[in-house]
């Protein structure tokens, strides 16, 4: 063999070696970097999972399943939490757990059940507060602030779906939406959206994000064949606003104009009123009756006006009004826009009490 036949062969000796060698180090370089990817993963994980057991675990043995009786028959059924222990226990629950009933019983995360006391119950924010022996309080929940959450945060539930068969149960989710507002039985209110489930017997629980502190009741689900995973919980912020009066179980007081409304929409009632509307103005609310000496009296609003806007919100109905009305506080003066003989008006109203 000549040097010309053996020269290919040592190209391709030498490049062999140079491709091994190469690959070796793309393997040294490049393997340990994906291990390591692998690993971070899997500690992550095993973080996240920890920090939620944890969570849990900051929580659970402060929620109670409430049951609520008229005389010996049960009239509802939900859940609840300890949020304060003092001279007693103080349980936050919903208003419509309790409505409707004159004697009330909690069961601890012990099984032990126990009487409660209702302190103090608003049926618009839809809250109420009982008690019981301190004595009985084994853990106390933490309140958080409902204003830090983003949409995208986990959060877990922790309540009775369907009664006391199921108490303790835990559902876990995220944050789908904050700020949303919801209409019920026309009653607008801000609330949390979350994907984690929410069934009956959950409303009055807690809301609860990874440090373990609870930042909303949950209180309702939009539920239809169309529609899941839609749950909803009050923010934990807008709670602390009423909680100290129903500790007290003073009413919770709100501002007021001094009208009686009518909406736009309502063609019935505005014609036994004998209220006139031109067919042109489409949604706003209908001053019915105005009380003499009031805040509305004071300002100059008539029978039979049609107010549009609260400072620069649009007001479609009676619900969206007591929403926007109730953001402010008593005293404050806020500028109405009302419509009389077919023009707009703007009038300066000093909100007082209820």
């Amino acid at each position: 063999m000549n040097k010309k036949q053996i020269f290919p062969f040592f190209v391709l000796y030498v490049v062999t070696i140079i491709s091994s060698i190469v690959a070796v180090i793309l393997y040294i370089k490049y393997y340990p970097i994906e291990s390591k990817v692998i690993t971070e993963k899997i500690n992550k994980t095993v973080v996240t999972e920890k920090g939620i057991e944890e969570a849990i675990s900051n929580v659970y043995d402060a929620v109670v399943t409430v049951n609520s009786y008229f005389g010996e028959r049960k009239v509802g059924t939900g859940s609840g939490f300890i949020y304060k222990n003092e001279d007693k226990g103080y349980i936050l629950t919903n208003n419509h757990v309790i409505d409707g009933a004159n004697n009330y019983t909690v069961i601890l995360s012990t099984g032990e059940t126990v009487e409660a006391t209702l302190l103090g119950s608003d049926a618009y924010s839809d809250l109420a507060v009982l008690s019981i022996d301190k004595s009985k309080v084994t853990k106390v929940a933490t309140l958080g602030d409902s204003d830090l959450i983003e949409v995208g945060n986990t959060v877990f539930t922790v309540g009775s779906p369907m009664g006391e068969e199921y108490s303790g149960s835990v559902t876990r989710g995220i944050i789908s939406g904050k700020d949303r507002t919801i209409e019920v039985d026309d009653v607008v209110t801000k609330v949390i959206q979350t994907d984690a489930s929410i069934n009956p017997g959950n409303s009055g629980g807690p809301l609860v994000n990874l440090a373990g502190e609870v930042i909303g009741i949950t209180s309702m689900k939009l539920a239809s064949s169309e529609i899941e995973g839609m749950g909803f919980a009050i923010p934990i912020n807008d709670v602390k606003l009423f909680v100290q009066s129903l500790e007290k179980s003073e009413k919770v007081s709100r501002p007021q104009i001094g009208v009686s409304l009518i909406n736009v929409t309502d063609t019935y009632r505005l014609y036994y009123y004998n209220i006139r509307v031109n067919s042109n103005i489409k949604s706003g609310v209908v001053v019915a009756d105005v009380q003499s000496g009031g805040p509305a009296s004071k300002a100059g609003i008539n029978k039979g006006d049609v107010i549009v806007k609260i400072g620069d919100k649009d007001i479609d109905n009676i619900s969206k009004l007591r929403y926007y009305l109730y953001q402010y506080n008593i005293g404050d003066t806020i500028e109405i826009t009302i419509i009389r003989n077919n023009e707009q008006k703007k009038v300066n109203v000093k909100l007082e009490g209820n």
